[in-house]
């Protein structure tokens, strides 16, 4: 009876070794894949670019009298704003969602030029909303009643109903000036993308942060030269080129800084979608996330209007002009200006990343990791991310203009040891497996012991 007992009490234990053994492993390799990027997220990310893409292209096929513009669903599918049932049917073939609306893109595009045409007010901006179908004319606090009254009076003389006009806190300013980390004597502002023209490397930026010949440092005692602005184009577009000292970006070239020593790092560039979820870092407020509202907008800042800009509910302060506005890794556009602080809210508006590039003859510094050091990758297509593409950009606590940043958002190079070896993540069932080690161990310890006495026992029974 004695010895069954001890059989039970043997069983019992390994059993409960093995078990913790088998928790304490599935503990381990939930915590390991828990730290893992989920496979639904790259799915969505994927789906969110595409959408962009399926709708830019029914536009472009179906043409401006027949369309008034694409847009990102809350669901996720595109939209298609649509002037006939026949263009609604070939929307609906393509899988997307098609909208009735009853004016075209030509005719938002007309609205748009004769308000261009019109006397130049400083402080207004106006946009196509292909939400609405209407063009929305906006004006800060800084124009006066007989500047609201005048373009009010040009409005209505479009007719039809579809410009509307909105006064809005604030005022639209260029976003210079206050912050850290690129300095010049014209003022401070964020350096944005890493680019190349296969010679030398350049950091990508706003064009209203200063002339060709401006010296950029990235301390405000002026001992660390960064370099020197080559190209700049403000207003009308507002990108500007700032060749690095030293020729070349350095490691690091591949993240966007987010503050805190963090960065995100960017795969490609590409055109912005109306309803896109859109993140900008910049060296005063650091990352801030918002949606884009609209596409070709014009702004009539103080110093002049600048056209063909990226619409977005992002906020935005002062230096953090030229920093880089991107979407699940694809590069958007850099900051130009706005109104509104993040405190308030506001508007910001950028300047879309693939023009600039095409303009200025550079292309995004390639992923070395991905695509081998020293390529470089071109601006992709409208609606179409380029492969691998880079950039950099200054953020509290970040990393200075080319040089390296810890990566969040994304598991390149990680691999399941790596994740098992964390014991941050694998520390309490690598405790149960060691427990349960330790308790397989005894066991047979002390079932040798319990073995050796009962052999001894036996015999010196039988041998006297």
């Amino acid at each position: 009876m004695r010895h069954a007992r001890r059989r039970v009490v043997r069983r019992v234990t390994r059993l409960t070794a093995v078990a913790g053994l088998l928790l304490g492993g599935g503990m381990v390799t939930h915590a390991a894949m828990a730290s893992e990027t989920p496979r639904a997220a790259a799915t969505l990310r994927s789906a969110s670019q595409s959408a962009g893409g399926t709708g830019a292209g029914l536009v472009a096929r179906l043409g401006d009298a027949r369309t008034a513009g694409s847009w990102i669903g809350s669901d996720g599918r595109p939209v298609v704003a649509v002037t006939d049932e026949e263009a609604a049917r070939e929307v609906r073939r393509a899988g997307a969602e098609p909208k009735l609306v009853r004016h075209s893109m030509n005719e938002l595009k007309a609205a748009a030029s004769t308000l261009r045409a019109a006397p130049r007010v400083a402080g207004t901006a106006w946009v196509m909303d292909y939400r609405t179908n209407h063009v929305t004319v906006e004006a800060d606090s800084t124009v006066s009643a007989g500047d609201w009254a005048r373009m009010t009076r040009v409005a209505d003389g479009i007719g039809g109903g579809f410009v509307h006009m909105r006064r809005t806190q604030g005022r639209f300013t260029t976003r210079l000036n206050g912050a850290q980390p690129i300095l010049s004597t014209g003022g401070r502002c964020s350096a944005g993308f890493n680019v190349t023209n296969g010679q030398s490397d350049f950091i990508l930026t706003a064009g209203h942060c200063g002339p060709a010949g401006s010296i950029w440092f990235a301390d405000s005692q002026g001992n660390q030269q960064l370099g020197k602005t080559v190209s700049s184009t403000f207003p009308s577009n507002d990108f500007s080129l700032v060749q690095y000292n030293s020729g070349r970006a350095g490691q690091g070239a591949d993240v966007v800084a987010i503050g805190g020593g963090n960065g995100v790092r960017i795969t490609g560039a590409g055109d912005a979608s109306v309803g896109q979820r859109v993140f900008r870092s910049g060296s005063t407020s650091g990352l801030h996330d918002g949606e884009v509202t609209g596409l070709n907008a014009t702004v009539n800042y103080p110093e002049g209007t600048v056209t063909g800009l990226i619409q977005t509910t992002v906020c935005a302060e002062p230096g953090d002009s030229g920093g880089p506005l991107f979407s699940e890794g694809v590069a958007l556009g850099v900051t130009s200006g706005g109104s509104g602080d993040c405190t308030t809210g506001g508007t910001t508006f950028f300047q879309p990343v693939t023009k600039a590039l095409t303009a200025l003859g550079v292309k995004l510094i390639v992923s070395a990791p991905q695509q081998g050091a020293g390529a470089a990758q071109g601006a992709a297509p409208s609606g179409a991310p380029s492969g691998a593409a880079t950039h950099s950009a200054i953020a509290p606590g970040g990393a200075s203009p080319g040089s390296s940043a810890p990566v969040t958002g994304g598991t390149e190079g990680a691999t399941l040891l790596a994740r098992l070896s964390d014991p941050r993540s694998v520390g309490p069932g690598l405790l149960i497996i060691g427990g349960s080690l330790i308790a397989l161990v005894a066991t047979r310890w002390i079932r040798s012991e319990q073995d050796r006495k009962a052999y001894q026992r036996y015999y010196s029974a039988t041998w006297g």
